[in-house]
Protein backbone atom coordinates (compact mmCIF):
# COMPACT_ATOMS: atom_id res chain seq x y z
CA UNK A 1 0.00 0.00 0.00
CA UNK A 2 1.18 3.49 -0.86
CA UNK A 3 0.21 6.16 1.68
CA UNK A 4 0.89 9.90 1.63
CA UNK A 5 -0.62 13.31 2.42
CA UNK A 6 -1.25 16.14 -0.02
CA UNK A 7 -2.48 19.66 0.77
CA UNK A 8 -5.31 20.61 -1.59
CA UNK A 9 -4.88 24.40 -1.47
CA UNK A 10 -1.86 26.27 -2.71
CA UNK A 11 -0.13 29.11 -0.89
CA UNK A 12 -2.36 32.18 -0.70
CA UNK A 13 -5.55 30.36 -1.73
CA UNK A 14 -6.77 29.28 1.70
CA UNK A 15 -7.85 32.19 3.86
CA UNK A 16 -10.11 30.80 6.60
CA UNK A 17 -9.55 33.09 9.58
CA UNK A 18 -9.46 30.40 12.27
CA UNK A 19 -7.14 27.93 10.51
CA UNK A 20 -4.25 28.48 12.99
CA UNK A 21 -1.77 27.14 10.45
CA UNK A 22 -3.92 24.22 9.33
CA UNK A 23 -4.23 23.37 5.63
CA UNK A 24 -7.03 21.08 4.32
CA UNK A 25 -5.59 17.92 2.85
CA UNK A 26 -6.17 14.43 1.53
CA UNK A 27 -4.40 11.30 2.70
CA UNK A 28 -4.09 8.63 0.04
CA UNK A 29 -4.28 4.84 0.38
CA UNK A 30 -3.29 3.48 -3.03
CA UNK A 31 -2.68 0.03 -4.44
CA UNK A 32 0.89 -0.19 -5.67
CA UNK A 33 1.25 -3.69 -7.06
CA UNK A 34 0.51 -2.44 -10.58
CA UNK A 35 -0.56 0.64 -12.54
CA UNK A 36 -4.16 -0.47 -12.99
CA UNK A 37 -6.63 2.41 -13.00
CA UNK A 38 -9.17 1.94 -10.23
CA UNK A 39 -12.36 3.60 -9.05
CA UNK A 40 -11.75 6.14 -6.31
CA UNK A 41 -13.47 6.87 -3.00
CA UNK A 42 -13.05 10.12 -1.06
CA UNK A 43 -13.95 9.50 2.60
CA UNK A 44 -15.18 12.45 4.66
CA UNK A 45 -15.41 11.95 8.45
CA UNK A 46 -18.04 13.61 10.61
CA UNK A 47 -17.63 15.45 13.89
CA UNK A 48 -20.29 18.14 14.07
CA UNK A 49 -18.27 20.63 12.01
CA UNK A 50 -16.14 21.22 15.12
CA UNK A 51 -13.71 18.29 14.77
CA UNK A 52 -13.30 15.09 12.75
CA UNK A 53 -13.98 11.55 14.02
CA UNK A 54 -10.97 9.34 13.33
CA UNK A 55 -13.00 6.11 13.21
CA UNK A 56 -15.02 7.52 10.29
CA UNK A 57 -11.88 8.07 8.23
CA UNK A 58 -9.17 5.47 7.89
CA UNK A 59 -11.21 2.37 8.88
CA UNK A 60 -13.73 3.28 6.18
CA UNK A 61 -10.88 3.82 3.75
CA UNK A 62 -9.66 0.31 4.60
CA UNK A 63 -13.06 -1.18 3.76
CA UNK A 64 -13.18 0.41 0.31
CA UNK A 65 -9.47 -0.24 -0.29
CA UNK A 66 -10.16 -3.94 0.26
CA UNK A 67 -12.90 -3.70 -2.38
CA UNK A 68 -10.17 -2.75 -4.86
CA UNK A 69 -10.56 1.02 -4.88
CA UNK A 70 -7.93 3.70 -4.44
CA UNK A 71 -9.08 5.68 -1.43
CA UNK A 72 -8.50 9.12 0.07
CA UNK A 73 -9.49 10.63 3.43
CA UNK A 74 -10.34 14.35 3.41
CA UNK A 75 -9.37 16.49 6.39
CA UNK A 76 -11.48 19.61 5.85
CA UNK A 77 -12.04 22.87 7.72
CA UNK A 78 -13.85 22.74 11.08
CA UNK A 79 -14.12 25.11 14.04
CA UNK A 80 -13.76 23.78 17.58
CA UNK A 81 -14.14 27.32 18.95
CA UNK A 82 -17.56 27.99 17.33
CA UNK A 83 -16.27 31.54 16.81
CA UNK A 84 -15.74 31.89 13.07
CA UNK A 85 -18.73 30.48 11.12
CA UNK A 86 -17.49 28.11 8.44
CA UNK A 87 -20.11 29.10 5.85
CA UNK A 88 -19.06 27.64 2.47
CA UNK A 89 -15.46 26.77 3.38
CA UNK A 90 -16.06 23.00 3.86
CA UNK A 91 -17.97 22.98 0.57
CA UNK A 92 -15.04 24.71 -1.11
CA UNK A 93 -12.66 22.18 0.48
CA UNK A 94 -14.46 19.14 -0.88
CA UNK A 95 -15.01 20.71 -4.30
CA UNK A 96 -11.28 21.43 -4.54
CA UNK A 97 -10.46 17.93 -3.27
CA UNK A 98 -12.55 16.33 -6.03
CA UNK A 99 -10.92 18.53 -8.67
CA UNK A 100 -7.49 17.88 -7.17
CA UNK A 101 -7.94 14.11 -7.38
CA UNK A 102 -9.12 14.34 -10.97
CA UNK A 103 -6.25 16.65 -11.92
CA UNK A 104 -3.82 14.05 -10.54
CA UNK A 105 -5.75 11.11 -11.93
CA UNK A 106 -2.83 9.58 -13.80
CA UNK A 107 -0.53 9.77 -10.79
CA UNK A 108 -3.17 8.33 -8.46
CA UNK A 109 -4.23 5.63 -10.96
CA UNK A 110 -7.86 6.79 -11.04
CA UNK A 111 -7.96 8.52 -14.45
CA UNK A 112 -11.01 7.58 -16.47
CA UNK A 113 -12.63 5.75 -13.56
CA UNK A 114 -15.54 6.66 -11.29
CA UNK A 115 -14.95 8.93 -8.30
CA UNK A 116 -17.37 8.62 -5.37
CA UNK A 117 -17.54 10.46 -2.06
CA UNK A 118 -18.58 8.98 1.30
CA UNK A 119 -19.46 11.20 4.26
CA UNK A 120 -20.64 10.58 7.82
CA UNK A 121 -22.91 12.79 9.93
CA UNK A 122 -21.62 16.37 9.41
CA UNK A 123 -19.23 14.89 6.86
CA UNK A 124 -22.38 13.62 5.16
CA UNK A 125 -23.54 17.22 5.06
CA UNK A 126 -20.24 18.24 3.45
CA UNK A 127 -20.68 15.49 0.85
CA UNK A 128 -24.35 16.31 0.41
CA UNK A 129 -23.51 19.97 -0.09
CA UNK A 130 -21.23 19.28 -3.04
CA UNK A 131 -23.72 16.69 -4.29
CA UNK A 132 -26.36 19.38 -4.78
CA UNK A 133 -24.16 22.48 -5.16
CA UNK A 134 -21.27 21.07 -7.23
CA UNK A 135 -21.86 23.63 -9.97
CA UNK A 136 -21.88 26.61 -7.57
CA UNK A 137 -18.25 26.47 -6.45
CA UNK A 138 -16.12 28.70 -8.64
CA UNK A 139 -12.60 27.45 -9.29
CA UNK A 140 -10.13 30.28 -9.92
CA UNK A 141 -6.95 28.19 -10.10
CA UNK A 142 -6.34 27.33 -13.78
CA UNK A 143 -4.70 24.05 -12.73
CA UNK A 144 -8.10 22.75 -11.60
CA UNK A 145 -10.63 24.92 -13.45
CA UNK A 146 -11.19 22.38 -16.23
CA UNK A 147 -12.13 19.60 -13.81
CA UNK A 148 -15.67 19.05 -12.55
CA UNK A 149 -16.49 19.07 -8.85
CA UNK A 150 -19.46 16.77 -9.47
CA UNK A 151 -18.87 13.35 -7.88
CA UNK A 152 -19.94 10.32 -9.86
CA UNK A 153 -21.78 9.04 -6.78
CA UNK A 154 -22.37 10.08 -3.17
CA UNK A 155 -22.62 7.83 -0.14
CA UNK A 156 -24.29 9.64 2.76
CA UNK A 157 -24.04 7.80 6.07
CA UNK A 158 -26.36 8.92 8.90
CA UNK A 159 -26.02 12.38 7.32
CA UNK A 160 -26.99 15.81 8.55
CA UNK A 161 -29.18 16.97 5.67
CA UNK A 162 -31.52 19.74 6.73
CA UNK A 163 -31.24 23.09 8.49
CA UNK A 164 -34.96 22.85 9.25
CA UNK A 165 -37.05 21.01 11.83
CA UNK A 166 -34.90 17.87 12.02
CA UNK A 167 -31.49 19.50 11.92
CA UNK A 168 -28.50 18.79 14.13
CA UNK A 169 -28.30 22.14 15.88
CA UNK A 170 -24.65 22.29 16.89
CA UNK A 171 -23.51 21.37 13.38
CA UNK A 172 -25.48 24.28 11.99
CA UNK A 173 -24.16 26.57 14.74
CA UNK A 174 -20.58 25.81 13.70
CA UNK A 175 -21.41 26.06 10.00
CA UNK A 176 -23.58 29.18 9.93
CA UNK A 177 -23.18 30.91 13.29
CA UNK A 178 -25.95 32.04 15.62
CA UNK A 179 -27.86 34.23 13.16
CA UNK A 180 -28.05 32.61 9.73
CA UNK A 181 -30.12 34.22 7.02
CA UNK A 182 -33.13 32.53 5.48
CA UNK A 183 -31.13 32.25 2.26
CA UNK A 184 -28.33 30.39 4.08
CA UNK A 185 -30.77 28.07 5.83
CA UNK A 186 -32.37 27.17 2.52
CA UNK A 187 -29.01 26.72 0.75
CA UNK A 188 -27.78 24.30 3.41
CA UNK A 189 -31.10 22.45 3.68
CA UNK A 190 -29.87 20.03 1.08
CA UNK A 191 -33.19 18.34 0.45
CA UNK A 192 -34.44 21.64 -0.99
CA UNK A 193 -31.65 21.77 -3.56
CA UNK A 194 -31.82 18.35 -5.24
CA UNK A 195 -32.29 18.54 -9.03
CA UNK A 196 -32.23 16.10 -11.92
CA UNK A 197 -28.47 16.79 -12.17
CA UNK A 198 -27.77 15.57 -8.63
CA UNK A 199 -25.44 12.52 -8.75
CA UNK A 200 -26.71 9.05 -7.77
CA UNK A 201 -26.86 8.78 -3.99
CA UNK A 202 -26.65 5.93 -1.48
CA UNK A 203 -28.02 6.68 2.00
CA UNK A 204 -28.10 4.70 5.21
CA UNK A 205 -29.06 5.44 8.79
CA UNK A 206 -30.52 3.70 11.84
CA UNK A 207 -34.09 4.26 12.98
CA UNK A 208 -32.90 4.75 16.57
CA UNK A 209 -30.29 7.44 15.83
CA UNK A 210 -30.68 9.80 18.80
CA UNK A 211 -28.31 12.52 17.58
CA UNK A 212 -29.27 13.14 13.95
CA UNK A 213 -32.94 12.25 13.42
CA UNK A 214 -33.56 9.57 10.81
CA UNK A 215 -35.87 12.01 9.02
CA UNK A 216 -32.71 13.58 7.55
CA UNK A 217 -32.01 10.65 5.25
CA UNK A 218 -35.72 10.27 4.43
CA UNK A 219 -35.87 13.91 3.32
CA UNK A 220 -32.99 13.49 0.90
CA UNK A 221 -34.20 10.13 -0.42
CA UNK A 222 -37.65 11.58 -1.13
CA UNK A 223 -36.10 14.57 -2.90
CA UNK A 224 -34.08 12.17 -5.07
CA UNK A 225 -37.22 10.19 -5.89
CA UNK A 226 -39.16 13.29 -6.90
CA UNK A 227 -36.34 14.52 -9.14
CA UNK A 228 -35.57 11.22 -10.83
CA UNK A 229 -32.15 10.83 -9.19
CA UNK A 230 -31.01 7.18 -8.86
CA UNK A 231 -30.71 6.34 -5.17
CA UNK A 232 -30.64 3.59 -2.57
CA UNK A 233 -31.90 4.14 0.96
CA UNK A 234 -31.35 1.74 3.84
CA UNK A 235 -32.78 2.30 7.32
CA UNK A 236 -31.57 -0.30 9.83
CA UNK A 237 -33.86 -0.96 12.78
CA UNK A 238 -31.38 -0.24 15.58
CA UNK A 239 -27.99 1.26 16.27
CA UNK A 240 -26.52 4.44 17.70
CA UNK A 241 -25.15 7.46 15.85
CA UNK A 242 -21.56 7.27 14.65
CA UNK A 243 -21.27 3.59 13.77
CA UNK A 244 -18.72 4.12 11.01
CA UNK A 245 -18.13 0.83 9.19
CA UNK A 246 -20.76 -0.74 11.42
CA UNK A 247 -18.68 -3.45 13.00
CA UNK A 248 -15.70 -3.82 15.28
CA UNK A 249 -12.36 -3.53 13.62
CA UNK A 250 -8.69 -3.54 14.42
CA UNK A 251 -5.76 -4.24 12.19
CA UNK A 252 -1.99 -4.06 12.37
CA UNK A 253 -0.08 -1.75 10.08
CA UNK A 254 -2.54 1.14 10.07
CA UNK A 255 -2.36 4.35 12.07
CA UNK A 256 -4.99 5.50 14.53
CA UNK A 257 -6.16 8.20 12.11
CA UNK A 258 -5.52 10.96 14.63
CA UNK A 259 -4.12 13.17 11.87
CA UNK A 260 -7.69 14.30 11.19
CA UNK A 261 -7.51 16.19 14.51
CA UNK A 262 -4.72 18.47 13.28
CA UNK A 263 -6.79 21.66 13.08
CA UNK A 264 -8.37 21.03 16.49
CA UNK A 265 -4.96 20.61 18.10
CA UNK A 266 -3.66 23.78 16.47
CA UNK A 267 -6.76 25.76 17.45
CA UNK A 268 -6.73 24.61 21.07
CA UNK A 269 -3.05 25.46 21.39
CA UNK A 270 -3.69 28.94 19.98
CA UNK A 271 -6.64 29.53 22.28
CA UNK A 272 -4.65 28.47 25.34
CA UNK A 273 -1.87 30.83 24.27
CA UNK A 274 -4.35 33.73 24.08
CA UNK A 275 -4.24 33.83 20.28
CA UNK A 276 -7.76 32.65 19.50
CA UNK A 277 -9.78 34.47 16.85
CA UNK A 278 -12.88 36.06 18.40
CA UNK A 279 -13.12 33.29 21.01
CA UNK A 280 -15.22 34.39 24.01
CA UNK A 281 -13.81 33.71 27.46
CA UNK A 282 -16.51 31.16 28.22
CA UNK A 283 -15.43 29.06 25.24
CA UNK A 284 -11.77 29.47 26.22
CA UNK A 285 -12.53 27.94 29.61
CA UNK A 286 -14.56 25.14 28.03
CA UNK A 287 -11.66 24.24 25.74
CA UNK A 288 -9.19 24.33 28.64
CA UNK A 289 -11.39 21.85 30.50
CA UNK A 290 -12.00 19.67 27.45
CA UNK A 291 -8.33 19.56 26.45
CA UNK A 292 -6.28 19.66 29.69
CA UNK A 293 -2.54 20.29 29.42
CA UNK A 294 -1.60 17.20 31.40
CA UNK A 295 -3.02 13.89 30.33
CA UNK A 296 -1.94 10.41 31.25
CA UNK A 297 0.05 8.82 28.45
CA UNK A 298 -1.77 5.87 26.90
CA UNK A 299 -0.28 2.45 27.45
CA UNK A 300 1.74 1.52 24.35
CA UNK A 301 0.22 -1.24 22.24
CA UNK A 302 1.74 -4.67 22.18
CA UNK A 303 3.76 -5.56 19.12
CA UNK A 304 1.04 -7.78 17.70
CA UNK A 305 -1.87 -5.52 18.64
CA UNK A 306 -3.79 -3.47 16.05
CA UNK A 307 -2.85 0.20 15.90
CA UNK A 308 -6.47 1.25 16.40
CA UNK A 309 -9.53 -0.62 17.55
CA UNK A 310 -13.15 0.41 18.00
CA UNK A 311 -15.64 -2.13 19.32
CA UNK A 312 -19.41 -2.06 19.12
CA UNK A 313 -22.25 -4.43 19.93
CA UNK A 314 -21.43 -7.25 17.50
CA UNK A 315 -25.13 -7.93 16.90
CA UNK A 316 -25.25 -4.63 15.00
CA UNK A 317 -22.65 -5.92 12.57
CA UNK A 318 -25.14 -8.55 11.41
CA UNK A 319 -27.10 -5.91 9.50
CA UNK A 320 -25.50 -2.46 9.81
CA UNK A 321 -22.10 -4.05 9.21
CA UNK A 322 -23.24 -5.05 5.71
CA UNK A 323 -23.62 -1.49 4.44
CA UNK A 324 -20.20 -1.30 2.75
CA UNK A 325 -21.02 -4.45 0.77
CA UNK A 326 -24.45 -3.08 -0.15
CA UNK A 327 -22.72 0.10 -1.30
CA UNK A 328 -20.24 -1.91 -3.39
CA UNK A 329 -23.03 -3.70 -5.23
CA UNK A 330 -24.94 -0.45 -5.78
CA UNK A 331 -21.88 1.43 -7.01
CA UNK A 332 -20.91 -1.35 -9.42
CA UNK A 333 -24.28 -1.03 -11.15
CA UNK A 334 -23.92 2.68 -11.91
Amino acid sequence: MKTFRRDIWEEGEYTYAAAYGFMPNVRAFLHEEDDTARDAMLVVPGGGYCMLAAHEGEPVAKAFYEQGMNVFVLTYTTDITFSVPLKKQPLKDIARAIRYLRAHGEEFCIAGKKLAICGFSAGGHVCGSVTVHWNDVEETNPAYADYSARPDASLLCYPVITAGEYTHGSSMDALLGPNPSEEELRYFSLEKNVTKDTPPTFLWQTATDMLVPVENSYLFAEACRKNGVPFAHYVFPSGFHGLGVGKGFGYPGWTDGSYVMEQVNLAVAAVKAGKGVNVPERRVEELRAQFPDKQEAPEPPKDDAPAFEFKIDETLSEDVGLWTELARVWFARL
